[in-house]
């Protein structure tokens, strides 16, 4: 269990990535403590949210917003309706349970709840249409994300293995 009086005394940071397909997630996470940078950072995108993008304190139920304190930040543009839905419907439930989950496993101590902050940069595919896949995707993508940011992963190592070899769901080139 990590030291809940120096936890995340320096943001941490981490992404992860679930499902294939337009309903597949991809979230990055920043976790920090109140009265740090990442709170500038938290309280600006809040108040100042760009056109076509969704920020907003991520729930677990309508009035109940998860602990830590966690912002949901849309990083595809809002196209549709059904898009947008999509984005503050599951995808937002899946990123509170997420972050309830970490608490709930010990990746966030729950001691230390009131003095963090999480920012979850969030992807939703504007061709998604399914919503149990994209709340499934979305939980598991959060949670992983935050257990990289608190665990350090990826190592150097790992990274270096990888740096000739760069692939994601869009671009594969054939390893030589």
């Amino acid at each position: 269990m990590p030291d809940a009086t120096t936890f995340a005394s320096k943001t941490l940071i981490g992404g992860a990535g679930s499902g294939t397909g337009p309903d597949a997630a991809r979230v990055d996470v920043l976790i920090g403590r109140r009265g740090g940078p990442l709170e500038t950072a938290w309280a600006t995108a809040l108040a100042t949210p760009r056109a076509g993008h969704r920020v907003f304190v991520a729930e677990l139920r309508p009035g109940l917003p998860v602990r830590p304190p966690t912002l949901f930040a849309g990083t595809a543009e809002i196209r549709t309706e059904r898009h947008e839905h999509l984005s503050v419907g599951p995808a937002q439930a899946a990123v509170a349970a997420g972050v309830a989950r970490a608490v709930e496993e010990g990746l966030l101590p729950a001691e230390s709840a009131p003095d963090l902050l999480v920012i979850v940069a969030v992807w939703v595919d504007p061709a998604a249409t399914d919503a149990d896949d994209v709340f499934a995707n979305h939980l598991a993508a959060t949670f992983e994300a935050i257990a990289a940011a608190v665990n350090g992963t990826p190592t150097m190592d790992e990274v270096l293995a990888e740096a000739r070899h760069p692939w994601n769901a869009y671009y594969h080139r054939h390893r030589n």
